[in-house]
């Protein structure tokens, strides 16, 4: 992610040394994302070296936090290939790093795909089914911060920004999902903890003798509770889109949804209000590219997302639907 802080090598020895993870051997900041400062770390201990990536969180407070870390403890325990943040003498996983509070987990295995086919969606789409259920009985909530509250507070904040086309798309559309949100079908939809963000960049494969193998799912700093269908439509916009165009690749998108319906079925209401889910999770996307760009903060290595691309793809949501 984009480096806000600077983190020396003394302040990360210490950490090691809390977390009872060896020496030092090499610190190197992360370039992209826009919310966290982010390094990948080397420890050494007993002759052998271990990758971690530190990760100093610059606008969720210590009271959010809890809920993300223990989310993601919660889902490793439980078979599900995520970072397991690492725990000091006292058992506790939040810690301090330059006056931020940070968090350390191991570095998974792989690398993103960035141009991924029908095998890397599918695998996606069953380890989303296999998070929503596991997280079933995880006893902490938080709300997705991103939600329908925050784009309503940021829209006015953006709009002044825009061409008049771009605003006018935009007011209608948060009007629309204000609207969808009201009724009984939303009410009725299944929620719980969602990753919310699992983009192409948050997901790691290895090639295997028979393919690609998803081998973990990362950055849990968007999560919250909100409807499956939502995670599962953020999922569809970024996987199963022609990056290009914005427009829907129906062979993906099938691969996706096959495998993710048959770890759990959607639910009529599911089923009916897909193509609005779609549309808000473009529009959520593109509320917040517009807030980063326009609303910048000073960091190293920063790069803002253009969020020309999420306009094109809720253009393209509303007009040619997906239905299930």
């Amino acid at each position: 992610m984009a480096v806000f802080t600077e983190v020396s090598a003394d302040e990360a020895s210490r950490l090691l040394r809390e977390l009872r993870l060896g020496e030092l051997r090499a610190l190197r900041g992360i370039q992209g994302g826009i919310e966290n400062t982010n390094y990948f770390v080397t420890s050494e201990q007993d002759g052998l070296q271990r990758e971690w990536v530190l990760t100093l969180f610059e606008r969720l407070t210590p009271e959010q936090l809890p809920f993300y870390l223990y989310l993601m403890k919660h889902l490793a325990e439980r078979g599900i290939p995520v970072p397991d943040p690492q725990a000091d003498r006292n058992g506790d996983i939040l810690h301090t790093v330059s006056g931020k509070p940070a968090a350390l987990v191991d570095r998974l295995p792989g690398h993103s795909e960035l141009a991924p086919g029908p095998a890397h969606c599918a695998q996606v789409g069953e380890v989303l089914a296999r998070m929503h259920l596991a997280a079933r009985d995880y006893d902490r909530r938080q709300p997705n911060l991103r939600g329908l509250p925050w784009w309503n507070e940021t829209v006015p904040v953006v709009l002044p920004h825009l061409q008049e086309a771009q605003a006018a798309l935009l007011r209608s559309e948060l009007a629309y999902q204000n609207h969808v949100a009201a009724g009984s079908a939303y009410a009725a939809l299944p929620r719980g903890p969602v990753h919310a963000d699992l983009f192409r960049d948050n997901v790691m494969f290895d090639q295997g003798p028979a393919g690609p193998v998803l081998t973990g799912c990362f950055d849990f700093y968007f999560a919250g509770v909100d409807t499956w269908l939502f995670d599962l439509a953020v999922c569809l916009n970024d996987w199963c889109i022609d990056l290009a165009t914005g427009r829907h690749d129906g062979e993906r998108a099938a691969a996706l949804l096959g495998a993710y319906t048959a770890r759990r079925p959607l639910t009529g209401p599911e089923r009916q209000l897909l193509p609005a889910t779609l549309r808000a999770g473009a529009l959520r996307f593109w509320i917040s590219r517009l807030w980063d760009f326009h609303l910048p903060r000073e960091a190293s290595m920063l790069q803002p997302h253009d969020p020309a691309h999420f306009e094109r793809v809720l253009r393209e949501r509303i007009a040619r639907p997906l239905h299930p």
